[in-house]
Order: C-alpha cells, then structure tokens, then sequence
C-alpha cells in the first residue's frame, strides 16, 4: 500500500499517476472499439452496422452491474485503507469478487431466457433482428468475464496498483484486436465474430487479474474461504456501488432511447448515431478516466480526515476534466469530416455524421467537471447525491428533453438532446454538491 502517494505526494503528480493508467487502459479499449467499428463497417452492411449499434446498451449494462461491485468496493475500500485498516479491505475485496461472479452468472440465465423480448425493446427490425441476435448470443454467453473485469479493474487502483489495472484492459483490447478480422472476414463469422473476439479478450482480461492478486496484492485476496455475505459488508458497498452503476445503466438507457426516438427516421440514422457514438466516446471515456482515476485519492483523503489536501484535489480534478472536455470539442469538431468519412462513403450520410458528431461533443467540457462531483459523491459514501446525479444526465432530465425537443424538432431536436441535457445536469450537479459536501468539506 502506498500511502506516501495518497498523503504526501504532489496533488497533480499523485492525481495523474492514478488517472493516466486508467485513461490509457480506456484509450487503447476505444481504439479496439473504434477499430471493430471499422471493420464491420467494411462489410458495407448498413444493416449489420444498426444491428450490433441496437446492442451497444447491453454492453453498457454490463458495465454498469460490473461498476455496482467495482466503483462500490473501490469507494470502501479505499476509505478503509485511509483508516490503516488492511484486513477488513482484504474481507471486502473478497465479497466484491465472487458476488460479482455470481451476479454474472445470474444475468446470464436471465438475458437468454428473454432474448427475443430484450431485442424488439432495444429496437430491432425485420432487417436487423438477426445480425442483433448474433451479437447479443454471444455477448451474453461471456456476460459473467464482461462483469467480472472491472472489480479487479477498480479494486486494484483503490491500492494503487492503476499500472496493473491498465496492463490487463490493454492486453484483452490487443487480444480483441487481433481476433476481430480473423472471425469477422477470415472465419466469415460477421457479427456473432466480433462478439466472440470481444469475449476471449476479457476471458484472457481476467485470468491476468486473477495472477496479479494472487502474485502481487497486498491488499485484494481471492480466496474463497473468506467469502461471506455479511449484510453489513454487502450493504455498505451496494450503496455506493449501485448509484455509481446509475452512470453505465443511465448511458445504456439514453442510447436505447436515441435509437428508439431515431428509428421513425430510418435504420440510417441509427447505423450514423452508432459510428458517431463511438468516436464521441473517444473523448467520453477519457474523462471518465481522468476523473474516476482520481476517485481513489478522494476516498482515501476523504477517510483520512485531510480536508485541505481533498480540497486541492477536488479543484485540480475539474480544471482537468473540463479542460480537457474542451480540448476533445475543438479537435473532433474540426476533423468531424475526415472522422466520419473513415466509416462511411455516402456524401449525405457523412454531412448528417458530421452534424450529429458536433452535436453530441458540445456538452464534454460540462460532462467533465459533472463527473467529478459524481466521484466525490462516490468516494465519499454520499449515496443519495451520487444515484440523483448518475440518473440525470441520460435518465431523469434526458428522457424529457428529448420528448420535447423530438416533438418540436423532429431529428434536430433529437441529436440535440443530449447537449441541453448536459446543461440542466450542470446545475442539478452544483446544486447538489452544495447540499451533501459543501458544509463538510470547506467549512
């Protein structure tokens, strides 16, 4: 455990040391997913490209029921650490783990036992039902790795171990990478092949987790014989563990509804809106990981009593986040075109690209610093404000927001949804933060 780096060490170096690793571990994901885009693309089948784009939420659920077990244990734990607590972080880890797998393979069960249900609400139709139904097989079939990776994911920067973090996200990605145009075109598998490739990639994910808490953790255990559903344990990790779900699950909601408000509009649209959502990811992720890569430092401060010192890094994490929320806005809106015409060749398809793109990237720099209260929420164990955050911006405020914007815009008013979403999300997020961490932490 490094608790020189948590106490002691300048705030910008110790937040970048922690964030770095968990945005490379991003960056090198979304370059995979940037690339399976690009090779499904290829095969010039707009009806395969909609198809997969339809099962994009589940595979952000599957983040979000990972996150409940992940971000929650995370968030304990390191406030435990920042007690000097080792044994009862050693307990929780545990509890985090095998829930987690037995999470997994619950869902599992569920999602193919309502397979064809889950796929018409998703937006399915005659013309994409059956390349959805490939990647969703598959995808679920390995649901229980997908849920599974990001516990250690998380757990492990709670120690300060977020280069090992990062090493096991990049080599599922490279091993993803790899696969996908050997089962995509080689073995001719289309969509059920990307779903494959991206299954082992988080098999092997997991068995490098695996060997580095078993190696090299301090803290983490898997040992089994450690296991037990301790209501009190279980609770306090739930509580901060579902609410930060809220962000996946929210994301998962927002883009079934996007598709479901697009689909009046053609399966074009929707084919567009999935290839814009994948490179509008590019700059969402990596400030996802810049601010929960700071959540750690939060928590652990946070449970250490040192005020000044959480301060100093709650007000670092927004200038970075929103900074660079700007930077991804300026740089993606001015190579808008060259972006979307690296997927696709149709003139109107690639000027409809490009609006929905600069669209989508207006709200990034307000997205930056809504995380970062988020995370504190997070860290903190302030339950309540994290869950009312987490569900606004594509849940509570979105799903009125486009209602109203779609009935007095029709397609404009969709792809601008999310931009005035983010706006009232802003305020809710200050508004909050006023009412659950302001009194505490500066006065």
């Amino acid at each position: 455990m490094q608790n020189d780096l948590f106490e002691k060490e300048a705030i910008p170096k110790a937040y970048m040391k922690m964030a770095l690793p968990v945005v490379m571990g991003m960056v090198v994901t979304l370059v995979y997913n940037l690339v399976d885009t690009y090779f499904i693309a290829l095969t010039g089948n707009t009806n395969l490209i909609a198809g997969i784009s339809l099962c994009a939420p589940l595979f952000t659920l599957l983040l979000a029921i990972g996150d409940i077990f992940g971000i929650g244990g995370s968030s304990v734990i390191s406030r435990i650490l920042g007690a000097h607590d080792t044994d009862d972080a050693r307990k929780k880890s545990v509890l985090c783990f095998y829930s987690a797998i037995i999470t997994g393979l619950v869902f599992t069960v569920i999602m193919l036992a309502f397979k064809k249900q889950i796929l018409m609400v998703l937006g399915s139709t005659a013309q994409t039902y059956a390349y959805a139904d490939q990647y969703y097989s598959w995808l679920i079939l390995g649901s229980t790795f997908v849920i599974f990776s990001l516990v250690p994911s998380n757990l492990l920067r709670a120690e300060g171990m977020s280069l090992q973090s990062m090493i096991g996200s990049i080599i599922g990605t490279v091993v993803n990478m790899i696969l996908d145009p050997i089962f995509i075109f080689g073995l001719g598998m289309g969509a059920a092949g990307a779903a494959i490739a991206t299954v082992i990639g988080y098999i092997v994910t997991c068995v490098f987790f695996v060997v580095i808490i078993v190696k090299k953790s301090n803290v983490l255990s898997m040992d089994f014989r450690m296991f037990s559903l301790d209501a009190a344990s279980f609770g306090s990790i739930l509580a901060i563990g579902l609410p930060s779900s809220i962000t996946n699950l929210m994301q998962t909601v927002g883009i079934t509804l996007t598709n479901r408000f697009l689909q009046p509009y053609g399966d074009d649209n929707i084919a567009i809106m999935g290839i814009v959502l994948k490179i509008v990811n590019i700059a969402l992720l990596v400030i996802v990981g810049l601010a929960f890569g700071g959540q750690p430092l939060i928590g652990y401060n946070y449970g250490a009593g040192l005020k000044d010192r959480l301060k100093k890094i709650l007000a670092f994490g927004m200038a970075v986040t929103g900074g660079t929320g700007i930077v991804f806005l300026v740089l993606l809106s001015a190579f808008a075109n060259g972006l979307i015409a690296r997927f696709l060749t149709d003139p109107e398809m690639i000027k409809m690209g490009v609006m929905m793109l600069r669209m989508q990237l207006l709200g990034m720099p307000l997205m930056g610093v809504c995380l970062i209260v988020i995370c504190s929420f997070q860290a903190t164990g302030k339950a309540t404000g994290a869950f009312v955050l987490s569900a606004c911006r594509q849940g509570i405020v979105f799903l009125p927001v486009m209602i109203v914007l779609s009935l007095m815009m029709g397609l404009n008013g969709v792809i601008s949804a999310q931009f005035v979403s983010d706006i009232f999300t802003t305020v809710v997020a200050f508004v909050l933060f006023k009412v659950f961490l302001w009194k505490e932490i500066f006065d």
